[in-house]
């Protein structure tokens, strides 16, 4: 299959996702040539606000292969990820990010994640949400087990 047939499907989960009453988002996973995961957005239906088409593609990926790691793997989205998605594509060690609409394409429709993006580049103590250092010490303990343990799976 060639890519814009993965690309048409992420629209037209997009399109029906609108229609059952979720987001007009839609994702498709991809590989070898072979869809592994396909989801729309469900973030109203399912009273989840990260169960965006990406995230949910993810974990429905993930599930099937068993893996956390979907190296060899593309992504077609209906829209540029947001930064949670972005993130998460990232963890996911997908390879390659394919589009159709752009995040002003989203932001003029009400779906602005900019402020997101502003937010990142921003020191912690500088955003909007507060945010505080609470018992460093007492929370790296895990960290020192993590490091010390020898039969970890990294990632």
């Amino acid at each position: 299959m060639r890519k814009e047939t993965w690309m048409r499907r992420a629209i037209q989960l997009s399109e029906e996702s609108v229609s059952k009453g979720g987001g007009p988002f839609g994702a498709v996973i991809v590989k070898d040539g072979h869809v592994i995961a396909e989801a729309s957005n469900s973030v109203t239906l399912d009273n989840d606000p990260t169960a965006h088409a990406e995230v949910n593609a993810i974990r429905m990926a993930t599930r099937l292969l068993k893996t956390f790691d979907l190296t060899g793997c593309d992504i077609y989205t209906s829209c540029e990820p947001c930064p949670m998605c972005l993130g998460a594509i990232y963890w996911a060690r997908i390879n390659r990010i394919y589009y159709a609409n752009n995040r002003q394409d989203a932001a003029d429709i009400g779906f602005d994640d900019d402020f997101i993006y502003q937010e990142i580049e921003r020191r912690p103590a500088d955003r909007y949400k507060p945010m505080q250092v609470l018992l460093p010490e007492e929370g790296k303990k895990a960290f020192r087990m993590w490091e010390q343990k020898s039969n970890k799976t990294e990632y």
